[in-house]
C-alpha cells in the first residue's frame, strides 16, 4: 500500500539557513505519526510545506495523493488542520462555528454530529470563549474535522491542558485514528509522543537525525550502551496527580 505522506529530498531556505536541508520520510494510512525536534529543527517548516501552506525550492511532498507543490490548493480539501492556537469569531456558539467552517469548505455537514465525535454535544449552544482551554481545542478538531480529511494535522495539540483534559485528547485522537484518519502530529511532550504514535521522527537543523517507532528508538538507544545514572522511577506526579483528583474530564 502506498504511502498516504510521502516525502522526498524537501528543501527550503531562508538565505543562507536551511531549514529544511533535504528531509525525507513516508507515513502509512492510519497511522499517528508524529515530527519531533527542539525550536528551530525545521519541523513547522516542513508541515507548513505538507499543508499547502509554505512553498519548498526543491523535492516532492506527496499527500493524500497530491503533490503539494503543484497543487497546494488540492491538498488542503483533503487535509484537516488543528493549529496550537485558534482564533475563532467572538459570539459565536460553538455549533456555529463548525457550520461557519462548513461554509468554508461548501460542505453539508451534521455540525451536532460532529461535536458529538470530539464530546462537545452539550456545549453546543456555548459562546466559543466560555469554553475552556480542553474545550477550544477539541472544537478546533472538530473544525478540522469537517471536511472529513485523509491526513489531520495537530499542532501541540495538549499545550496548556491539565492531565485530565490532556489524557482525554490523547483518546479522542485513538479515536480519530481509529475511524480511519492518518494523525501527523508535532509536540514537545516525548511522552505523549511515546503513548500515542506508531513512529516518530527526530528533526534537527534541518535534517531527520531518527526515525522509527518509539520502543524501537529506545531499544537501538540501549543497545548503543546508553544507561541513566539512576533506576527510573515506577511513577512520576503526573501519575500521583491523575491517582489523588482522579482520571476524569472536569471542565466548567
Amino acid at each position: 500500500m502506498a504511502p498516504i505522506v510521502s516525502v522526498r529530498d524537501l528543501r527550503k531556505s531562508y538565505g543562507q539557513i536551511k531549514a529544511v536541508d533535504g528531509v525525507s520520510f513516508d507515513v502509512q494510512e492510519r497511522e499517528i505519526f508524529a515530527l519531533l525536534g527542539p525550536n528551530g529543527a525545521g519541523k513547522t517548516t516542513t508541515v507548513e510545506i505538507l499543508e499547502g501552506l509554505r512553498s519548498a525550492d526543491s523535492g516532492t511532498a506527496i499527500v493524500a495523493g497530491v503533490d503539494v507543490r503543484k497543487d497546494p490548493s488540492g491538498v488542503k480539501e483533503r487535509i484537516g488542520v488543528q493549529l496550537q492556537q485558534s482564533a475563532f469569531p467572538e459570539n459565536f456558539l460553538a455549533r456555529e462555528i463548525v457550520d461557519l467552517f462548513a461554509l468554508f469548505y461548501g460542505r453539508r455537514v451534521d455540525s451536532m454530529a460532529i461535536l458529538r465525535s470530539v464530546g462537545l454535544e452539550d456545549k453546543a449552544k456555548q459562546k466559543q470563549d466560555k469554553l475552556s482551554g480542553g474545550q477550544r481545542q477539541r472544537l478546533s478538531i472538530a473544525v478540522a474535522l469537517v471536511n472529513e480529511p485523509r491526513v489531520l494535522f495537530l499542532d501541540e495539540p495538549t499545550t496548556g491542558l491539565d492531565p485530565q483534559a490532556r489524557r482525554n485528547l490523547w483518546e479522542l485522537v485513538r479515536a480519530i485514528r481509529a475511524r480511519g484518519t492518518t494523525v501527523f502530529l508535532t509536540t514537545h511532550y516525548l511522552d505523549e509522543a511515546e503513548a500515542l504514535c506508531d513512529r516518530v521522527a527526530i528533526m534537527d537543523a534541518g535534517h531527520i537525525v531518527a526515525l522509527d517507532s518509539p520502543p524501537a528508538l529506545i531499544e537501538a538507544l540501549l543497545k548503543r550502551g546508553f544507561r541513566k545514572p539512576v533506576l527510573q522511577q515506577q511513577a512520576n506526579l503526573d501519575d500521583v496527580f491523575l491517582d489523588v483528583t482522579g482520571h476524569a474530564l472536569r471542565e466548567d
